[in-house]
């Protein structure tokens, strides 16, 4: 059976195989998009020399500090003075500096009398002080913002003034997610004898829409392996890029999904991987018209669906986008753990920061199907093959959840 290591270096070599289309956005709807293409500046940003500070604009000169106002110039309204050493302009901050002044001494640096300014008593200016030079953010022809840029508010600025209304960026990944059993019945109806309410599916868009992607839910199908059939034929071919199944991959008499996408055409990667939870996860592939889908068949246990998405699926995602991965966080076991076999084991826990330390403690009894406790849980605590039975005080990873 495959390490977890693994099984997450297969299913990382099939997103990197992924050939992601683009489309053009405007700017307004770019947020938490990713750049498909450079942005250049097609000018000099600044494009002129400009004030950094409210203030007065002069030649500099060490041997003088009394100056004559002669002017005023506010962002937007440039006027071009020949002013003489001891002669100043009132400039606004942005607003052009003359060719001539050479330095702005801050409002507050001066006393005003009249038409007239004194350098204050303790204050000091210098030459070139309080001047933003033109093209010091970036020239004309430099890349503002690269391709693969995943884009938050601090980089729309930078692309509007590059003078870009409209921008080339990835398309989202479009996910189809199904749960199969006979077990299941809609979520407005009350459950009754051995019924349970449908609830993977909503877990998993919850995590697709969380990384800023497209989800389908086409809901749940009772155990009839022609109906489940023809129903996942028609899902992998409509228009998504990634199929995610939860229940039916096991080796119970009526888990079908295996032999079902092996009929359809999908070629298997792996089936099952020394994990806890989440081992009877099914990875493969779906070929047809010069375009790859992935395929997941993941467990129907809540708490193994979700673990799958987490350790599988999230990374890859984050990478494939250029989103940032927050990573694992190294925090101390505040109460031993039981673990006894070799897997790679993912356990609910608890994290929390006291001053500059992680701590992290699990109480839960890390059932595979109780996912109240997963959603009271905020991490995931990685214990991994090699390491049995963890004690109180020792440092461990967490994903944060």
């Amino acid at each position: 059976m495959l390490s977890y290591k693994e099984a997450f270096s297969l299913i990382k070599e099939q997103f990197q195989n992924l050939n992601l289309e683009t489309e053009t956005v405007k700017l307004e709807d770019s947020l938490h998009r990713t750049l498909a293409e450079d942005i250049v500046s097609d000018i000099n940003l600044p494009p002129f020399d400009n004030s950094a500070v409210d203030g007065y604009a002069v030649q500099f000169d060490a041997s003088i500090n009394e100056w004559e106002i002669i002017g005023e110039i506010s962002a937007g309204n440039f006027k071009e003075y020949n002013l003489l050493k001891n002669q100043t302009i009132k400039i606004m901050t942005g607003a052009k500096i003359p060719e001539i002044c050479t330095a702005v001494i801050p409002i507050e640096a001066v006393e005003v009398h009249n038409r007239k300014i004194k350098l204050s008593a303790g204050s000091r200016y210098l030459d070139g002080m309080n001047i933003r030079r033109k093209k010091s953010d970036i020239a004309e022809g430099v890349t503002a913002v690269e391709k693969g840029t995943f884009l938050k508010p601090r980089h729309l600025a930078s692309i509007a003034s590059c003078g870009k209304s409209e921008i080339r960026v990835y398309k989202k990944l479009k996910f189809g997610i199904l749960a199969t059993g006979d077990e299941l019945i809609p979520v407005n109806e009350k459950p009754e004898g051995d019924k349970i309410r449908v609830s993977n599916v909503y877990s998993l868009l919850g995590e697709v829409l969380a990384l800023n992607q497209e989800a389908i839910n086409f809901g749940f199908i009772n155990d009839d392996k022609e109906k489940i059939k023809e129903k996942i034929n028609n899902i992998l071919n409509s228009d998504i890029d990634i199929l995610l199944t939860t229940g039916g991959v096991s080796v119970g008499e009526y888990d079908y999904l295996k032999d079902i996408f092996e009929e359809l055409g999908v070629k298997k990667i792996f089936w099952r991987a020394f994990i806890k939870p989440g081992k009877p996860c099914y990875f493969g592939i779906f070929n047809k018209n010069n375009k790859t889908k992935l395929v997941f068949g993941l467990p129907g246990n809540p708490v193994s669906s979700q673990v799958n998405f987490k350790v599988y699926i999230k990374e890859n995602i984050n990478n494939l986008f250029g989103i940032q991965n927050i990573g694992q966080i190294k925090a101390e076991l505040l109460n031993d753990l039981r673990k006894k076999d070799k897997k790679r084991c993912f356990m609910k826990g608890i994290l929390k920061k006291e001053k500059d330390e992680y701590f992290v403690t699990s109480k839960f009894s890390q059932s595979s199907g109780n996912m109240v406790e997963l959603s009271n849980a905020n991490c995931l605590i990685v214990i991994e093959e090699e390491h049995l039975n963890p004690k109180k005080g020792e440092r461990v990873n967490c994903i944060p959840m």
